[in-house]
């Protein structure tokens, strides 16, 4: 990921991120902003819907859990945080993520928190790629000779 992030890609990463890298990568900030709550972490389901084939016509998959926050930083900034599954502490984080890279403290929560975060997940995916590459069988034909 490149070093300039968008809110897509912060976004996009932080709701990806296992949470207990999502936990480590923020004590180590020790940041400790001011905010309230727009909307407390609260559960809830979405729908996931699905294309065969990636073209064909959408049917409903089935549900997922989902948790979502928003809170507003005493600066005005507000964040919205939206995960997977049941982590209210992970969503906190990422709500004030979001909202922290919105004003002057982007540059050391990029470094601190997103570029590591980063760093990290291309690793895993590195490595599961590997894991697969080592059980590729390659299967060839031999020309046996009767032309």
């Amino acid at each position: 990921m490149s070093a300039d992030f968008t809110r897509r890609d912060w976004m996009s990463l932080m709701a990806k991120a296992p949470g207990a890298s999502v936990a480590r990568l923020w004590a180590a900030l020790e940041m400790v902003p001011e905010f309230h709550w727009l909307r407390a972490p609260e559960v809830g389901a979405a729908m996931v819907r699905g294309r065969q084939g990636a073209t064909g016509a959408p049917f409903n998959l089935g549900e997922m859990t989902i948790t979502r926050c928003s809170l507003q930083l005493e600066s005005g900034a507000v964040g919205h945080g939206y995960v997977q599954g049941r982590d209210k502490d992970k969503a906190r984080v990422v709500a004030l993520v979001d909202a922290l890279m919105q004003g002057d403290m982007a540059a050391r929560v990029r470094a601190g928190m997103l570029e590591p975060l980063a760093a990290e997940m291309d690793a895993a995916k590195e490595a599961r790629a590997a894991k697969a590459a080592a059980t590729k069988v390659d299967f060839f034909t031999m020309v046996r000779g009767e032309d």
